[in-house]
Order: C-alpha cells, then sequence, then structure tokens
C-alpha cells in the first residue's frame, strides 16, 4: 500500500514531540504537577484540524483531554487512544542534554517524555491533523484522550475521567496506548517487535511494624525495626512461582519458534534460558513479584522507635491476586500489618483478535525483517483505569529504533530520547493502522 501520511504529519511529529518536552509537567507525586498547559497545547492542535475538545479537571491545574474522530461506520465499536502528559522526575546535572530542553540533536530528540510518552501523544495529534487535511475518516469512532497522572495514582487522570466522565467513552471496547511495537535487538541480526497483550497488576503496599520504644543501650525483645527487618527480608528473598498466563504463553510460543526451540511450557525457566537476550521480553512476567523499595524508622541512634514503616512494590498476574494476598500475609507474619497504599487489577487482552491482528499487519508492512509477537507488561499504564469501563487495552506505540538504542532504559531514565526516524516511523504505522482498525 503506498503511503498515505505526508510530509506535514512526518514534520509535526517532531514538533509536537519537542514542544510537549519542553512544558514541564513533571509529577512528583502527591498532587505536584501542573498539566494544564500541555493539555492546552495538545487541544489547540486538536481544535486547529477542526477536532472539538474538551478539558476536564478533578483538580485545579490536573488537566485532562478528550476528544472524539466520529468513523463511518456507527455500529463498530469505537477505539481508545490514549496518552499521558505527565512525566517522572528529571534531574538536570545528570543529563547530557537539558531535560526539558526538547532538543533535537543528529537526528534524535532529547528530553524527559521523549519516550514516556509524549512521542505517543505528539503521533496520535500529527495522525488525525493530516486525515483533517486529507479529508480521511476512520471506519469506528476513534476516541482521543490525554491524561493526567499516569506517573502516581491517575486519580486526576484516567481514573477520574473512567469514575466521573463515562459517557465520554460510550462505546469503546478497545484501547491502545504505551510500551509496545518498539523494536526489540536480539543481537543475534533478529528485530522482534512485542505488542503488548496484558499488564501486571499494581499492589503497592504500605507494611508497619509495632513495638516497644525504648533506650537502645537495653534489652527489647519488641523492636519494631527488627521486626520489620526480617518481614523484609522474607519478601525480599522469596521465590515467587512460575504462573504464566496465557498472554505470556502466547509470548513464549511464538519466541520458541521463532528461535526453532521445544516451547516448553512445563519448565518455562528453562525455556526461558534458551531465549537468550529475547527473554528480557517475558522474564519479569512469568510469576508475581514484590520489591522491598522504602524504610523509614527511627529518629535518634540511641532511642529504639515504637514504629517502622516499609513500602514494597508488589505486581501480580492476572488471575494472582489472591495468591499475592496469602503470600504477603504469610512473609510478614503476626508482627507486621500490611496494607494496599495503592491497587490496580492486572489486565489480559486476547492475542487472537482481529484488533491484534491489524496492530501486526500494520507493522510487519513497514518493518517486514521484524517479527512482530505478543507479550505482557511488567508494570501497569492507564489502561488499568480504563478497564473499568469494559475497554481492552493493548500497548501500541510504534517505534523502529537502532540497534544498541535500549529502550528500557529511557523508561524513568537519564538522557531519555527517540530518534526523528522512530517517530516518523510510528506516524507511518498508526496511521495505517487506524485506517484499518
Amino acid at each position: 500500500m503506498a503511503e498515505q501520511v505526508d510530509g506535514q504529519a512526518l514534520d509535526e511529529v517532531v514538533t509536537f514531540t519537542s514542544d510537549l518536552i519542553r512544558i514541564d509537567t513533571t509529577n512528583r507525586g502527591g498532587g505536584d504537577c501542573q498539566e494544564r498547559p500541555a493539555a492546552e497545547y495538545a487541544a489547540a492542535r486538536l481544535a486547529g484540524a477542526g477536532i472539538e475538545p474538551t478539558l476536564l479537571e478533578r483538580t485545579k491545574g490536573r488537566t485532562n483531554v478528550v476528544a472524539r474522530v466520529e468513523g463511518t461506520d456507527p455500529g463498530a465499536g469505537a477505539l481508545l487512544l490514549h496518552g499521558h502528559l505527565d512525566v517522572v522526575p528529571a534531574e538536570a546535572a545528570d543529563w547530557s542534554v537539558h531535560p526539558f530542553s526538547g532538543e533535537v540533536r543528529d537526528g534524535v530528540v532529547w528530553g524527559r517524555g521523549a519516550v514516556d510518552m509524549k512521542n505517543m501523544d505528539a503521533m496520535i495529534l500529527a495522525v488525525v491533523r493530516a486525515w483533517a487535511r486529507q479529508g480521511v475518516r476512520p471506519r469506528r469512532d476513534i476516541v482521543i484522550a490525554f491524561t493526567a497522572d499516569e506517573e502516581d495514582s491517575a486519580e486526576d487522570g484516567s481514573g477520574f475521567l473512567a469514575d466521573e466522565h463515562a459517557a465520554l467513552f460510550e462505546g469503546c471496547t478497545e484501547g491502545i496506548s504505551e510500551s509496545g511495537a518498539f523494536t526489540f535487538h536480539d543481537g543475534d541480526g533478529r528485530q522482534i517487535y512485542p505488542i503488548a497483550a496484558g499488564e501486571r497488576g499494581t499492589a503497592w503496599l504500605k507494611l508497619t511494624a509495632r513495638g516497644r520504644a525504648g533506650h537502645g543501650s537495653k534489652v527489647n525483645r519488641d523492636n519494631a525495626v527488627t521486626r520489620l527487618s526480617a518481614a523484609i527480608t522474607r519478601i525480599g528473598e522469596h521465590a515467587w512461582p512460575l504462573r504464566p498466563t496465557p498472554t505470556v504463553r502466547a509470548a513464549l510460543t511464538e519466541l520458541a519458534a521463532l528461535y526453532g526451540i521445544d516451547s516448553d511450557l512445563t519448565d518455562v525457566d528453562a525455556l526461558l534460558d534458551k531465549l537468550g537476550p529475547a527473554a528480557k521480553l517475558v522474564e519479569s512476567t512469568v510469576r508475581n513479584s514484590a520489591n522491598p523499595t522504602m524504610l523509614n524508622a527511627g529518629y535518634k541512634v540511641n532511642v529504639i522507635p515504637g514504629q517502622a514503616v516499609a513500602h514494597v512494590d508488589g505486581r501480580y498476574l492476572p488471575g494472582g491476586e489472591d495468591e499475592f494476598r496469602e503470600t504477603l500475609d504469610r512473609l510478614t507474619g503476626p508482627d507486621v500489618e500490611w496494607e494496599f497504599h495503592h491497587r490496580e487489577a492486572a489486565l489480559e487482552s486476547p492475542v487472537d483478535s482481529a484488533t491484534f491482528a491489524r496492530m501486526r499487519a500494520a507493522v510487519e508492512e513497514f518493518a517486514p525483517e521484524g517479527h512482530v509477537v505478543p507479550y505482557c507488561m511488567s508494570g501497569g499504564t492507564d489502561a488499568k483505569q480504563f478497564s473499568r469501563l469494559g475497554i481492552t487495552g493493548y500497548g501500541f506505540t510504534p517505534l523502529k529504533l537502532p540497534e544498541g538504542y535500549d529502550y528500557g532504559a529511557m523508561f524513568h531514565g537519564v538522557d531519555e530520547r527517540v530518534p526523528v526516524e522512530a517517530l516518523h516511523f510510528g506516524v507511518r504505522v498508526l496511521d495505517r493502522f487506524l485506517r484499518t482498525a
């Protein structure tokens, strides 16, 4: 099929990515973020294409944008395209290029959000504006959502939209967003394009141990720090059992076929060993996990505190929440209480759907040398909140990346950047998919 996006779309995706990076939307947590300038920027570009945006806030300055592009088939389920506007903090002194410069240097756009995920926001804007110039209407309605607060709790973003403005998403059956259809180089000449069809559930935990406060020089059998430390050690050293889900099984089966090896799912660890670097695509999603991340206890070296607190980043597979809870009860023991600080559901999406097939075909058209496989994300996205509305989510932010570019390291990392050619590829693939979706 001939090229359908115009040169202006290719220019705009770079400009929009750079401009959005220059708008500092750092989310430090606890409500410390202002997405409104970026939301107004995106809304203006939609309005300039004749698409009417709606700006919505739960909290002043925490702005979301929602718009709808009408399709030609009113009986078809609508498709949600969503991307978040906030980014994680970046310390300028650590970067080669200022993280909010949006500088384009040697064919690369630099800055916080270049991959996570102002690039996808820019792709969406570039594609729908190209359609407006060309008079294109998709088959199904396309609902566009640019969200706040994804990098924290999503309470001011997708959670607020799903809970308070569900009518804006009427008819949406499926959605696409970040972390899929990027080039993974296996180091042996193969280019793999994983498309996300699942997410582990989010279980951010707060652990509290209580004991008897006292002088640091005295015998104390009820030391809260000791109790908490023992529980944290048990959690950190726990070997979670293998629990491959249908999406992970499909990923392993397709990767095994690509490498010409037996897809023996009775011994997943052995299979992962045989996959070499490609095992990185699935190794974090074959089991639940719980990683201790924060500790807080005491105020003076010679005072035994009466309380100690820790936080744990837990993730559980679809169908794995009960096992996760039971395991945490056992590992924390009778002297440590635990609770969910933040919890979101695990997701599983069909890999044999027509939508997945169309995503696969769009990638393969522009990267015929590539091998598309399904995978499950180890973390989470706004798809969790939108799933409350019955929307099936996929990770599909297409990028053709050069060998040596560490895509995973760009997320929340120093020197986040994206090649211009990767953005051009993304616009072409996204346009092709959406025209056929």
